[in-house]
């Protein structure tokens, strides 16, 4: 018996059976390439769910984790945290907001928008009837409650009801219809700058400029859920630098550390009026390591250059793509997505092709059923991307 094999059996008999996991067991990883138990190499154009940004074992990233190990983990958030305020700092810096509140994941970080955008409306501006919140259809904003409640696909919701019911959905992308759902009761509107989980979907040009122009005379507050697209991935620091544009509460995680679990909600001088003393709270949420870490990204990111890089070579894979689908029209539809994210829409089974790229080398994932993400590190290069595409298109041959 294979060693993967054994752990694998171990794991359908341990942990409750809520992933889909492919059937490898991965134990280390250098750059963009990981390792499994059985010895077996992988190009990861996957990165975690488009966590590690800075790829694996990066020695900046692995040397800040082990010097903050070695002096201090967590202290919690009864006190200051020295690592914590240079991180708020440094985000601060880079992006619209005024203030921070740091939690653990892209989830925490959406519920704390949620409750941050309510309570304001509650506390500050004293209209208790701002409780309704609008949402996307085919949008992914975590698996709390809340969060779960604002996503707009059926499959996570289902068997959690009843949700919260203050919700309305429309589709993403249509101006008119969010005009008519920012009504006097609407507290805010969440939405993300693409679609990740719902298949890497694109708005039209002017959308989040008409959704902005939309909340400044509804009233409601904009909040972004830059979770996936935040941290360089789509080219900009933060997807929506790219429509000009400023929102009122924005979320990041995934990227940050670079692997180590932190999330941040990102929010106005006004909208931080919201909280205070008491009414929300994270144990782990900015511990020392975790904001350690989160500054070591991003002098990799800003000293490296990699939101440039990943700018380059997203255009080199976009490219690559499209010229696998055309090589396999009867396939594939076509590419689309921004910087390092990007999808190949197929016509059927995306996940048989998942599973032929990976039997051959490629790791590489599905969303929206019959679309394959591509979110490789910002720190992949023209050779991986040309080795990538040559087993896709294998794999779809």
């Amino acid at each position: 018996m294979k060693p993967s094999e054994a752990l694998i059996a171990d794991a359908q008999r341990l942990l409750t059976q809520n992933y889909r996991q492919q059937p490898i067991v991965l134990t280390r990883g250098e750059g963009c390439r990981v390792w499994d138990v059985d010895g077996r190499a992988y190009l990861d154009m996957h990165a975690g769910l488009a966590v590690s940004v800075l790829g694996h074992a990066h020695p900046r990233l692995t040397a800040a984790i082990a010097a903050q190990a070695g002096r201090l983990l967590h202290v919690s958030n009864i006190f200051f945290i020295e690592q914590q305020i240079r991180l708020a700092a440094r985000l601060l810096q880079r992006t619209f907001a005024k203030r921070v509140f740091f939690c653990n994941s892209g989830g925490e970080a959406n519920e704390a928008a949620l409750k941050i955008a309510r309570r304001y409306w509650h506390t500050v501006r004293g209209d208790a009837a701002r409780v309704e919140l609008v949402s996307c259809h085919n949008s992914f904003h975590g698996r709390t409650i809340a969060t779960v409640s604002a996503t707009g696909q059926e499959k996570y919701r289902s068997g959690f009801g009843p949700l919260w019911e203050y919700v309305c959905f429309v589709p993403f992308g249509d101006l008119e219809a969010a005009r008519e759902a920012l009504s006097p009761r609407a507290f805010a509107m969440l939405v993300e700058p693409i679609q990740a989980e719902g298949g890497i979907v694109v708005p039209p040009p002017g959308y989040f400029a008409g959704l902005r122009k939309l909340c400044d005379e509804s009233g409601a507050l904009l909040i972004l859920d830059e979770v996936q697209t935040g941290m360089g991935r789509t080219g900009t620091f933060l997807a929506h630098e790219a429509e000009n544009i400023v929102p009122d509460v924005a979320t990041v995680a995934k990227g940050l550390a670079g692997g180590v679990p932190i999330g941040a909600m990102l929010c106005s001088e006004e909208v931080a009026k919201g909280f205070s003393p008491g009414s929300h709270a994270s144990t782990f949420g900015g511990n020392p390591l975790a904001c350690a870490a989160a500054l070591a990204v991003l002098d990799v990111l800003e000293e490296e250059r990699l939101i440039e890089r990943g700018r380059e070579m997203g255009e080199v894979l976009r490219q690559g793509l499209s010229r696998v689908a055309a090589a396999h029209a009867d396939k594939c539809i076509g590419v689309r997505g921004r910087g390092l994210l990007l999808g190949l829409m197929l016509r059927g089974d995306a996940p048989a092709v998942v599973e032929r790229c990976r039997e051959r080398g490629l790791l590489v994932s599905v969303v929206g059923g019959t679309v394959i993400r591509f979110a490789p590190p910002l720190i992949v290069g023209r050779t991986e991307i040309d080795e990538a595409l040559s087993i896709l298109d294998a794999a779809l041959g």
